[in-house]
């Protein structure tokens, strides 16, 4: 692969393109700041940019923010000191994110998932930082210790807020992601229900509506057994639907 190395550490430049030289991959151009490999990927077409953050000039984070409005932005890889600079990461749509000094086997790892990411997987990254721009989606895209996961929306059960992430309880377990619940609701208004400021179920999943103690109601679920709350706002709404379906 080609692949650009920016870091304005001189000693941790050299590291990490010894590292990449010795895999077996191809160090196309070195910078110093997020300005001069803005220029380098625009001259060079790399596959992938290790990007240190905290850089004169133009920090990491700009400068994906400014990649990724190209026509073919290579994958973002950040290598950093600071591990409080996650969250913006996730927004800079970087596919790694490592901690100095990187360790060579998870660097590694990290140039292979790289290496492997599809163009579909690529498109949905790039779509998560313009929710409006996307069209409606067969997939929702978490990133996890694996890497880029894509869940079929058929297989979710359902979206449900976790402080500042949505928590997607699907067939094969449970990813946060970087999305809002309104934006969700939005996109695929005829797939999903809301049944609690918190909460949106997919209506293909709704096994039945369970009454509880002092008028609180509950979703239960086919196949799984968890249940979510059903404010009193929404249940009339809730009820329509069951008796429409």
């Amino acid at each position: 692969m080609r692949i650009v190395v920016c870091d304005d550490e001189p000693l941790a430049r050299e590291r990490l393109v010894r590292i990449v030289q010795e895999s077996g991959h191809e160090v196309v151009a070195q910078a110093t700041t997020g300005a001069e490999a803005i220029v380098a990927v625009k001259t060079q077409q790399p596959d992938i940019i290790l990007l240190d953050i905290r850089m004169p000039e133009m920090d990491g984070v700009r400068c994906a923010q400014e990649l990724d409005k190209l026509d073919h932005p290579p994958a973002i890889i950040f290598v950093t000191a600071y591990d409080h600079y996650a969250i913006a990461a996730l927004k800079a749509n970087a596919i790694g994110y490592l901690l100095k000094p990187a360790n060579k086997d998870e660097l590694l790892e990290a140039l292979n998932k790289a290496k492997n990411l599809n163009a579909a997987q690529l498109n949905e990254i790039r779509k998560l930082a313009n929710p409006a721009a996307r069209p409606i989606r067969e997939h929702i895209a978490a990133r996890t210790h694996r890497g880029v996961e894509l869940i079929k929306l058929k297989d979710i059960y359902y979206f449900a807020a976790d402080q500042k992430y949505v928590k997607v309880r699907h067939k094969d377990g449970m990813v946060l992601i970087d999305e809002t619940l309104k934006e969700l609701e939005r996109e695929f208004d005829d797939r999903l229900f809301r049944v609690h400021r918190n909460a949106i179920i997919n209506l293909n999943f709704l096994d039945f509506l369970e009454t509880l103690d002092a008028g609180q109601y509950q979703i239960r679920f086919k196949e799984i057994d968890e249940t979510l709350a059903v404010s009193r706002r929404h249940l009339p709404a809730l009820r329509d639907k069951i008796q429409s379906m």
